[in-house]
């Protein structure tokens, strides 16, 4: 199993990544976004709407298990983060976490 907080936190440091929840709306409803990420207390308002373009545009949305903090304080931010849109994941493998979500859905071994 892959370290989500490494994956994210080395995207963060090499790829391309923006923060904020309009922003990953706005990514995610022009398909710009690789993955979106969105903290477990993310608004069920915005929650949604990601959840809806991301489905649009084929975009995997990934719910993290923390808070907006911890997700802030993963990407070494001094703010908090309850939305993450990844257009690049440069050195990291956190594209990888789509594909075993995938394989562990299809041998029915979801949460």
């Amino acid at each position: 199993m892959m370290d989500i907080d490494k994956a994210i936190s080395t995207a963060v440091k090499t790829g391309k990544v923006s923060f904020g929840a309009n922003s990953a709306i706005q990514s995610a409803k022009t398909g710009k976004a690789k993955m979106i990420i969105v903290a477990s207390n993310c608004p069920a308002e915005i929650r949604s709407d990601l959840e809806y373009y991301c489905k649009l545009s084929k975009i995997p949305l990934i719910v993290y298990r923390g808070l907006s903090t911890d997700l802030a304080a993963v990407c070494g931010k001094p703010f908090l983060v309850s939305a993450l849109t990844i257009r690049e994941p440069g050195d990291s493998e956190i594209l990888r976490l789509v594909e075993s979500k995938e394989t562990e859905e299809a041998e029915g071994g979801s949460e």
